[in-house]
């Protein structure tokens, strides 16, 4: 079936590109996949990160840099691998797998000589980080229009692109269980960290993201950095913001668990409820800003039932979104794809006119309407942030909170719940809840 699905994602980046050439006055698109470079003061450079437009095309060499895709219309893509002659690392060889007979494949050893060899009639778009030095074309680097497009179209996957998202789920899902059980047995951040790459079976560099594991007062640090190697003397919450990768797609998860206060563990039944409530509601033609500003009233509620909001008499609705803005500043999710957070959450049309968030929400990702075949994460939380609970103080809104219950549910930390969601044309499909509902993914 991956072959198969992989062939038709290809027909149909092949099928879009002749459009866009054609549309954009273009007789080939030269795609780069990367390249490396030392830390200062340094001889070994960081992990390699492609160029995602190149795993758009070629996901099965995410670790080749210098690699280049020629697309020219109505043609075999060519694909140019860099394969130096070195003994200290192990280079590339000639592909036996599935796809490469879907490409014009050369293998090389010299790059600038491989640079001077591209001879292309016509003019070029040559989408690369950086420019690069090719007298002999007709070059234009990144061009804007077209880079919209192709950005704005990259929103809605293909079957290929959702089969490797919802593989990366049931990847991920692995580890979750693991720190889920891991929170129980008392482990610490780092004992949890290690255990999910075990889990899953991916090393730190093959993750998407450097995983977040959070235990009590860290898990109100909506990216917190560290794993500490000791663990506390009381395991009250844990949040674990982590995903895993499949063939270039990644899954960007978070669940919390808690113990030993009877409010809090209220409260996160309270927002997994209303995160599935928000999510069977998803379909096409939906506003993802109109979503979050819904989560922000289940929130209200929320916090109202658990009597951390005393009353709300007197109380505007903007007023009642600085107070939930309080427990949740980010944004409800994202576009997700090739990149944790996929371009284009902003842009309304191929075009590139863009929807910046309203000032309440500034740091929402996605203000598209939602179409079939995007993905995109759910991730509503409730946090008890020190720094952002001190600012509420100093205002007329102080006099709603229950300050006592605050202080009492801070040492807990926060709530985060994440999952990645395709939204199909009558409704969604939820990768991660299909996933833990899997009794087939054993830890």
């Amino acid at each position: 079936m991956i072959d198969v699905l992989y062939q038709d994602h290809l027909a149909i980046l092949q099928q879009r590109a002749a459009h866009l050439l054609e549309q954009h006055q273009l007789d080939a698109v030269l795609i780069h996949s990367g390249s490396t470079k030392n830390y200062f003061l340094d001889d070994y450079a960081p992990v390699f990160k492609p160029n995602p437009h190149f795993v758009h095309w070629m996901p099965f060499l995410r670790e080749q840099p210098e690699c280049w895709l020629l697309i020219q219309p109505a043609s075999k893509p060519i694909l140019f691998i860099y394969s130096p002659d070195d003994f200290w690392h192990m280079t590339a060889s000639e592909p036996s797998d599935f796809w490469n007979q879907l490409f014009d494949i050369h293998l090389y050893t010299d790059r600038a000589a491989q640079l001077k060899q591209f001879n292309i009639a016509g003019n070029v778009a040559l989408i690369a980080e950086n420019p690069v030095e090719l007298p002999q074309l007709s070059v234009k680097h990144n061009p804007e229009a077209l880079m919209h497009a192709l950005h704005f179209q990259r929103a809605e996957k293909t079957p290929w692109e959702q089969h490797c998202i919802r593989q990366a789920n049931r990847i991920a899902i692995k580890g979750h269980r693991f720190t889920q059980q891991g929170f129980f047995d008392g482990l610490s951040e780092f004992e949890l960290h290690q255990g999910y790459l075990a889990a899953t079976a991916q090393l730190e560099k093959e993750l998407p993201y450097s995983n977040i594991v959070g235990l009590n007062e860290h898990a109100a640090v909506l990216h917190y950095q560290h794993k500490d190697r000791t663990a506390p003397e009381q395991h009250r919450a844990l949040l674990v913001d982590a995903g895993a990768v499949c063939h270039g797609y990644v899954a960007d998860i978070t669940r919390t668990v808690s113990q030993g206060h009877q409010d809090f563990d209220a409260i996160l039944v309270a927002m997994d409820q209303a995160q599935q409530a928000l999510t069977e509601s998803i379909k096409p033609g939906v506003s993802f800003l109109a979503l979050h500003q819904q989560m922000h009233q289940k929130l209200f509620s929320i916090l109202s039932t658990a009597g951390i909001v005393k009353s709300d008499a007197g109380l505007d609705p903007s007023d009642k979104v600085a107070i939930t803005r309080t427990f949740y500043p980010h944004g409800l999710g994202h576009l997700l794809g090739i990149q944790v957070h996929d371009i284009g959450g902003w842009q309304q049309n191929i075009k590139g006119s863009m929807s910046a968030p309203p000032e309440q929400h500034p740091f929402l990702r996605l203000t598209r309407l939602l179409t079939e075949q995007m993905v995109v994460t759910i991730e509503p939380g409730l946090y008890f942030i020190p720094l952002l609970l001190e600012q509420l103080k100093s205002t007329p809104l102080a006099r709603h909170i229950n300050w006592p219950l605050v202080n009492e549910l801070t040492p807990w930390g926060g709530i985060r719940i994440e999952d990645n969601v395709c939204v199909t044309a009558t409704g969604a499909e939820n990768y991660t809840r299909d996933a833990f509902n899997d009794p087939i993914i054993a830890l």
